[in-house]
């Protein structure tokens, strides 16, 4: 189960759009992350490499944690809105739930929820 500690200090990180360090620091080497019902990616180093792959698409980010944040035991629901501004100009707000399992102080499986058509951006 994650300390109350550690489960402010991995959400300061993503609130301060530090998402990168955030997985580097919060996840097990064996973890997962799951978009709604795609295959999960598996792997620390593959959950890195792909949020740097999101990150690289945006010009700007906002994220916010909208609380409370709800934990019993070793899982964790946190729902976050996310704020993209593209290259292009374009706007795409996110609202998910992400559902996680810890493992003491690191996440080891995470699935988001979100309606997909919230991913197709806006003029």
């Amino acid at each position: 189960m994650p300390s109350p500690e550690i489960l402010k200090r991995f959400i300061a990180m993503v609130e301060a759009n530090t998402h990168v360090e955030a997985i580097e620091e919060f996840y097990a080497p064996h973890a997962s992350m799951q978009e709604n019902e795609s295959p999960p990616r598996t792997g620390r180093d593959a959950l890195v490499a792909n949020e740097r792959k999101v990150l690289s698409r945006a010009r700007s980010l906002s994220s916010e944690c909208v609380h409370p944040v709800f934990v019993n035991g070793d899982q964790v629901v946190i729902r976050w809105i996310f704020k993209f501004e593209g290259h292009d100009g374009t706007s795409t707000r996110l609202d998910e739930l992400a559902y996680q399992r810890w493992e003491n102080d690191r996440i080891v499986e995470e699935k988001f929820f979100y309606d997909p058509r919230q991913v197709k951006p806006r003029g």
